[in-house]
C-alpha cells in the first residue's frame, strides 16, 4: 500500500534528509585510498549519533541476518548493499556509499559513488552517466504521471552508452520506512501506478558497465555484477508537490 506524506509529515523527512546531506558532505573526503571502509562505518555511526539520529540500515532486514553496519560500501563490480571491512580502498576504486538516517521516525536514504583517486576513462564515464540517470530520472517524477516514466527516462539514457540497468533490484517509496510501497524500477516493467502529490520515493539508478545482471555473495548481502564489471550507484529522495519535485537529500 502507497502511504502518501502530508506537509507536516514531509517535513519531518526534509529534515532527516538534510542531516544526511549534511554528513555526506563530511564523509565523501574521507573516501580516499588506504582508508578501510570499517572506519569509514565508524565514522559514520559517531556523526550520527552525535547529531541526534539512529542508523536506518543497521540492524535492517531478516532476523537471521540483518544487516551489520550504518553504511552501504559497494566497491567496483559491488552494485549495493556492500557490508565494511578492513578492506582498504584503493587507488582507481569506484566506491558507492549508501545511507540512511532515522531522524525522530523519519527516513531518509541517499548514495553517492565517489572517485578514488585517479579512475579509468571507463569508470569516470560510468559514474558520470548514472549521475545523470539519476537527474533523469529526478526530472520524470511529477504529479499526475505514471511511475514507469520514470524508468523509461532512465533505462532511456543508460542504453545510449551500452550500459545495463540493474533490474533486480530498484528504488521505493521511504519516509517513515527504509523500504515502502511503490517499488521505483531503473528498467521499465512492474506495476505502473499514478504518481500523486504527497509522494515521497527514494529513486536510484544501478548502472552497469556490462550486463545488467547480478548475483548476491554468499554473505546475503552483497549484490555484484553478474560478469564481474563496474557498477555505479546514485540515489535522492524525493518529494512530489502538485506543482513540482523536491529533492529532499540535495
Amino acid at each position: 500500500m502507497i502511504r502518501l506524506k502530508n506537509e507536516k509529515q514531509i517535513a519531518g523527512i526534509r529534515s532527516s534528509c538534510r542531516l544526511l546531506s549534511a554528513m555526506y558532505e563530511e564523509l565523501i573526503p574521507r573516501v580516499v585510498p588506504g582508508v578501510e571502509t570499517i572506519e569509514l562505518d565508524r565514522w559514520v555511526q559517531r556523526w550520527i549519533k552525535k547529531a541526534g539520529g539512529r542508523p536506518a540500515f543497521m540492524g535492517y532486514g531478516p532476523g537471521s541476518n540483518p544487516f551489520p553496519a550504518a553504511l552501504c560500501i559497494s566497491i567496483n563490480n559491488e552494485v549495493i548493499h556492500g557490508i565494511p571491512t578492513r578492506r582498504r580502498i584503493a587507488e582507481g576504486d569506484l566506491v558507492s556509499l549508501d545511507c540512511g538516517i532515522d531522524l525522530e521516525g523519519f527516513i531518509s536514504d541517499r548514495a553517492v559513488t565517489v572517485e578514488a583517486g585517479r579512475v579509468s576513462d571507463a569508470a569516470r564515464q560510468l559514474n558520470r552517466v548514472t549521475r545523470e540517470c539519476l537527474y533523469k530520472g529526478i526530472e520524470a517524477a511529477r504529479a499526475g504521471d505514471r511511475l514507469l516514466r520514470i524508468a523509461r527516462s532512465i533505462s532511456a539514457h543508460a542504453a545510449e552508452y551500452g550500459y545495463g540497468v540493474v533490474h533486480q533490484f530498484c528504488g521505493h517509496g521511504v519516509g517513515f520506512d527504509v523500504h515502502e510501497d511503490p517499488v521505483v524500477p531503473n528498467h521499465p516493467h512492474g506495476a505502473n501506478p499514478k504518481m500523486s502529490a504527497g509522494l515521497v520515493i527514494a529513486i536510484e539508478p544501478m548502472i552497469n558497465l556490462g550486463t545488467g545482471d547480478v548475483e548476491i555473495l554468499d554473505d546475503g548481502w552483497t549484490v555484484v555484477t553478474a560478469d564481474n564489471k563496474l557498477s555505479a550507484h546514485w540515489e535522492h529522495t524525493v518529494a512530489i508537490f502538485p506543482d513540482h519535485t523536491e529533492i529532499l537529500t540535495e
